[in-house]
């Protein structure tokens, strides 16, 4: 169990990372809590009583107080995120103990452990503002989703931004390819199969191949066809942590694992080429889509069948206009992967992967 005594949340000074501080004389608790901190890949610093002024209590980002300490630590000064850990879930004085000391949350072992790995591992990495992550899903088959979800990232990359470019679909071939890093070491997707929990994010970056500024998380050529839903959650959870954007190649399905995409997606883009079948095969796919993600908006891609136009076209499937996506022959089809879509940060594909990051940033509030 968890609880806030504050609207605030824990974090890190500045979005840097650093070490936990353990205040606690309870040999049984110091024990639990060093468990959960090497489960989170961090090294606490321990102490059994009150901190000195300026001390370790100021400069931690984040210090875990055994329930034993409270009485103890009335009036210590405070710098980051107070945890006040406990076990009696029917003590209701913690909760007056917890706001003597100025602890942001009350947590009990050992239903707490979890959250509390995860917020001890988020200081251990140093977790800032989360990544901006948006989907590609095309809106018929051959519609140039995965061209744009490169040229995106090749654009975010390009503007400076740490930049993760995931491809969620076994079947499509490889992005890895479309960048011209098939034989780029790094691991690819079949790797972090047997993923569970949570994934360092840093270790993450560090183990995918780096093409074009951009770290690529690809398929592999093999067998693998399927990762399981909770190893899909842990790693794009640890792509967002990172912070900067996060680019996604959806496949035109919707599985477990998909789903578990979509649910942290800030925002999708349907590439919809401009003709009525197509419009209709989109209206379906948006359907489907926009049962879990509620942002979601239209690309429009000429040439333009009559009566139709970029407008009119995210009328009829009732969505937000993204754009409208200029006529290239990249576009359209796989490049070689010379020079991989948006490289060259000129055309009208650069220009329009330009305009969508300026927007999509300001939205955000990470502009």
């Amino acid at each position: 169990m968890a609880g806030s005594t504050t609207s605030e949340q824990p974090s890190t000074a500045g979005g840097r990372p650093g070490r936990p501080l353990i205040v606690t004389e309870d040999p049984e608790l110091l024990d639990d809590l060093l468990r959960l901190c090497a489960a989170a890949g961090a090294t606490p610093e321990v102490r059994h009583g009150p901190p000195e002024r300026g001390g370790g209590w100021e400069a931690a980002p984040l210090v875990l107080v055994g329930d034993d300490a409270a009485r103890r630590l009335r009036g210590a000064p405070r710098g980051g995120g107070v945890v006040l850990v406990g076990r009696d879930q029917d003590d209701p004085g913690v909760w007056r103990r917890a706001v003597e000391i100025g602890a942001d949350h009350v947590l009990m072992l050992p239903d707490g452990e979890q959250w509390l790995v995860d917020r001890i591992a988020d200081v251990t990495e140093g977790v800032g503002r989360p990544a901006l992550t948006v989907g590609v899903i095309g809106g018929r088959g051959g519609a140039g989703a995965s061209t744009l979800a490169c040229a995106l990232a090749v654009t975010s990359a390009r503007e400076g931004l740490r930049t993760l470019l995931v491809d969620a679909d076994p079947l499509g071939g490889g992005l890895d390819i479309l960048l011209g890093g098939e034989t780029a070491d790094g691991l690819r997707w079949p790797a972090f199969a047997a993923s569970r929990g949570r994934v360092g994010s840093g270790a993450l970056e560090e183990s995918l191949p780096e093409l074009h500024a951009l770290r690529v998380l690809s398929w592999d050529r093999g067998d693998c066809l399927a990762i399981a839903p909770q190893a899909v959650r842990a790693v794009l959870a640890a792509a967002r942590r990172r912070g900067g954007t996060v680019v996604v190649d959806l496949p035109r399905r919707i599985d477990d694992g998909v789903a578990e995409i979509l649910a942290q997606l800030d925002l999708g883009v349907l590439v919809v080429p401009a003709e009525l079948r197509a419009v209709a095969a989109a209206g379906r796919m948006a359907s489907a889509v926009g049962m879990v993600l509620r942002d979601l908006r239209v690309a429009v891609r000429g040439p333009y069948a009559p009566g139709l136009d970029d407008h009119e076209v995210a009328r009829l499937l009732g969505l937000p206009l993204a754009g409208e996506l200029p006529v290239e022959p990249g576009l359209s089809r796989l490049a070689d992967g010379k020079e991989p879509p948006g490289a060259g940060g000129r055309g009208p594909l650069a220009r329009f992967c330009k305009d969508f990051w300026e927007r999509a940033l300001v939205e955000a509030g990470t502009a």
